[in-house]
């Protein structure tokens, strides 16, 4: 277990949009979902909390496709909350696109965007902006170097086989800080690990299964690296999937249709067999992946693998399947009043 000062654990939120039902079980519009997120920001920037992340995908169970879009309505309307992706699927996007839509949010916000890129856990961008699977590997290796350039401010001179070549090439708008917070999200890929620590970048773990134990040796060798090349430390953050209510059976008994119903769909699209109930409890244990139960319970479990990781941020991914606006503001209020309070107590 590692020391961890209080003051610089942050607690985090994190969300796809995924489609809510209204009170008759039936699916909120898209529309409705989007207008909501934004007010499930406002609230977790009024509860203090430090960050806001929104994962971009192309299907109909999530409602957000262009993350920076919402964050800039949100930017709007929240005064110190962070904003950014999580993730930017950077191997179908274009880096320099990346880096203007994000720093146009950073102007927009007064220095609050973050970027968290990554593969991506889907491939649904792929064939609808016309990328090949095939090139799964070599479009993210080259568009991260093409990002550690233009995230520089300065001209930008590039060669690869993805697109042409650029020299000395501008890219606006510049960031008032000179420095867009880029992170590289990994979802237990050593080789990730090396690329987020060659280019200088944090860290985010996505830690969805498992146990999240299973993950000290990735935040070790990120450690490792930029300690061996005389670096001094960056961050280290962890996501993970989570739902707070004001008891451990409420979560549990609210939480669970609708995680069901999320992770059976997906899995069959991938060949998993259904979730059953004995495994969404081994999840929910002290040693799973999943943080669900009472604020005390919860935020238990996140100061536990803080310290476990070494790392001082957690988001909380709060929306898991189709629940509700209403259970998903509360479960906000409940992470943001009384879970993060907990969590920096029991880390000090």
């Amino acid at each position: 277990m590692s020391t961890i000062d209080p003051a610089s654990v942050e607690l985090g939120l994190d969300t796809f949009g995924d489609v809510t039902t209204g009170p008759d079980g039936t699916p909120d519009h898209h529309a409705v979902v989007l207008r909501n997120v934004v007010d499930q920001a406002v609230l977790a920037d009024q509860v203090g909390l430090s960050f806001i992340g929104l994962g971009e995908h192309h299907r109909d169970d999530f409602a957000i496709t262009a993350p920076d879009v919402v964050l800039a309505a949100i930017a709007s309307r929240t005064q110190s909350i962070r904003l950014g992706s999580a993730v930017t699927v950077l191997s179908s996007d274009d880096p320099i696109r990346v880096f203007e839509r994000f720093s146009t949010l950073d102007a927009l916000s007064n220095g609050r965007a973050e970027v968290i890129i990554g593969r991506g856990s889907f491939t649904e961008s792929f064939p609808l902006f016309g990328f090949d699977l095939g090139d799964y590997e070599r479009l993210f290796a080259e568009k991260l170097d093409l990002l550690s350039h233009v995230v520089t401010e300065q001209p930008v001179t590039w060669s690869g086989t993805i697109r042409p070549p650029l020299q000395d090439q501008r890219i606006f708008p510049p960031t008032e800080s000179g420095r867009l917070k880029v992170w590289v999200g990994v979802g237990g890929t050593p080789q990730s690990v090396v690329r987020a620590a060659h280019y200088r970048m944090p860290l985010m773990l996505a830690i969805i299964g498992g146990q999240p134990a299973q993950f000290v040796p990735f935040a070790q060798y990120y450690r490792d690296l930029l300690a061996a090349d005389g670096v001094d430390p960056l961050p280290i953050g962890m996501h993970s999937p989570g739902y707070v209510a004001e008891t451990d059976e409420q979560a549990r008994e609210e939480l669970f249709p609708h995680f069901k119903a999320n992770r059976d769909r997906i899995g069959a699209e991938r060949g998993w067999p259904p979730t059953s109930r004995l495994q969404f409890d081994n999840d929910a244990s002290p040693e799973g992946a999943l943080y669900v139960g009472s604020p005390e319970t919860v935020a238990r479990k996140i100061a536990t693998n803080l310290q476990r990781l070494g790392v001082t941020r957690f988001d909380l991914k709060y929306a898991n399947g189709p629940m509700s606006h209403d259970q998903l503001m509360r479960c906000i209020e409940l992470y943001g009043t009384q879970v993060a309070p907990l969590v920096r107590d029991m880390v000090s």
